[in-house]
């Protein structure tokens, strides 16, 4: 599997999940753009990612203009944007919103990153590719939490349930672009944010009340998601489209 000649925006791609998803990429010929909400922790993992043409890139996601440079940015570095992996959300303890006493500012937050920032990466990304009519593919990084319920995460397991249903919606409608459009639901992912937690157990839902084992008895590694996101965008997935691979160890076989 090659991805020799693409081009791939990755959001949050300079740190945990989203980096994995990188050295994936970057190991199988891809050049990248990686954009961070800090440009300094672009350019750290750009520096990590040796010998991989990388460019990093600032972006805030909860902002329009600034998705729209990120996406300028590329394509005019690069000419050409084949890729984009829909990885940076508001996740883990600052994704924490109890329904009850969820204050507007947090619900905005959330809302405009996760789901408004989804949006319109995919949309002005697209837009590039249908302009250069070699068709494309964009794949979400969603969660086994769009699936199970999640205490004090009502938002966090929204957003994630609508990247699924906007990969299934995009999907239909670009299609005849040559676009695919697919998520991926990880499970629990071992990454520096999490190191807390048990190798054995992964924890769902603030509490740790929905802690429990996962079948394949491991956490999962950001190269995990990255081996995922590698084969949904590379040409042997030219068939799939509208899709969501759980990569979860079994979690939600249950």
């Amino acid at each position: 599997m090659s991805l020799s000649g693409k081009v791939a925006i990755i959001t949050g791609g300079g740190t945990g999940i989203g980096f994995g998803i990188a050295q994936v990429l970057a190991g199988k010929g891809a050049t990248l753009a990686i954009a961070q909400p800090s440009l300094e922790q672009a350019r750290k993992a750009v520096d990590r990612l040796k010998g991989t043409e990388a460019l990093p890139l600032i972006v805030d996601l909860g902002d329009r203009n600034s998705i729209a440079r990120m996406v300028e940015a590329t394509a005019a570095r690069f000419s050409r944007i084949d890729i984009l992996v829909n990885n940076a959300s508001i996740t883990g303890m600052p994704a924490i919103a109890p329904f009850l006493d969820c204050p507007p500012a947090k619900v905005d937050q959330i809302v405009d990153v996760n789901l408004k920032g989804t949006f319109y990466c995919s949309q002005l990304v697209a837009r590039q590719m249908v302009a250069a009519g070699q068709g494309g593919s964009i794949v979400h990084i969603a969660s086994v939490g769009a699936y199970a319920a999640q205490e004090f995460a009502s938002l966090y397991c929204a957003t994630k349930a609508a990247q699924v249903s906007f990969a299934k919606s995009m999907a239909l409608e670009l299609a005849p672009y040559k676009i695919r459009v697919n998520c991926v639901a990880p499970g629990d992912i071992y990454n520096e944010a999490n190191a807390t937690i048990t190798e054995d157990k992964g924890s769902v839902g603030a509490s740790g009340r929905y802690t429990r084992v996962t079948p394949l008895g491991r956490r999962g590694t950001p190269q995990d998601i990255g081996n995922a996101v590698a084969y949904l965008v590379s040409d042997e997935a030219s068939f799939v489209t509208g899709a969501t691979f759980q990569v979860d160890g079994g979690f939600l076989a249950y």
